[in-house]
């Protein structure tokens, strides 16, 4: 899916009377969001944490024979630390590769009669949004004119524009993550609210 155009993607899910307006994906390649801020240290701590335990829980046992510990306390306190060692390693490496990956096979769109969102990490979801009855887009530009735009309520705990959630998992709201030029899409989205007639 992420070797086709924003363009060819949408359109393979619009209906035949549909006029597709823009099309376009997330920003690509390892990015950094607001919340970065404090997820960066908390999850060197806790990586750091999770490792010194393992190097600690391997350690047991390889002292003096008066001071080696029973073979079952050598073999559970290494077992027991290896899922941190491993949470520890996705959020300081993991997440990163996961959210660019995920955004790679994301595309937009925006009909006269729809805002299209494909998203998945490893199948696809199609979500569809009537345009006319939208409420509450908020838009959030950063200084070189991309942006975010928040398609319905937000989530009140979302202090940094983005929304924070394990990928894979659900976002909290729905969005056009990332776009370029992302105040002429915010007026795509707003003229096809309007009646014409």
């Amino acid at each position: 899916m992420d070797w086709q155009t924003p363009d060819e993607a949408i359109k393979r899910h619009m209906q035949a009377q549909e006029e597709l307006l823009w099309s376009g994906r997330p920003g690509q390649g390892i990015k950094f969001h607001g919340y970065d801020v404090f997820m960066i240290p908390f999850s060197l701590l806790w990586c750091g944490f999770a490792l010194f335990w393992e190097v600690m829980a391997l350690g047991i046992g390889r002292g003096s024979s008066e001071s080696e510990a029973p073979f079952i306390v050598s073999l559970i306190f290494p077992l027991f630390g290896l899922p941190f060692v491993l949470i520890g390693l996705y959020l300081v490496f993991g997440r990163f590769i996961v959210d660019a990956k995920q955004r790679a096979k994301t595309f937009y769109g925006v009909t006269n009669d729809r805002v299209i969102i494909l998203s998945g990490l490893f199948s696809q979801k199609v979500k569809s949004l009537n345009i006319k009855t939208l409420s509450d887009i908020t838009m959030h530009q950063k200084c070189d004119g991309s942006g975010t735009i928040t398609l319905g309520p937000s989530n009140p705990f979302n202090f940094w524009g983005g929304s924070f959630a394990w990928p894979g998992m659900r976002q909290t709201a729905n969005q056009f993550e990332m776009i370029p030029k992302v105040v002429e899409v915010y007026n795509i989205i707003t003229d096809a609210q309007k009646p014409h007639e």
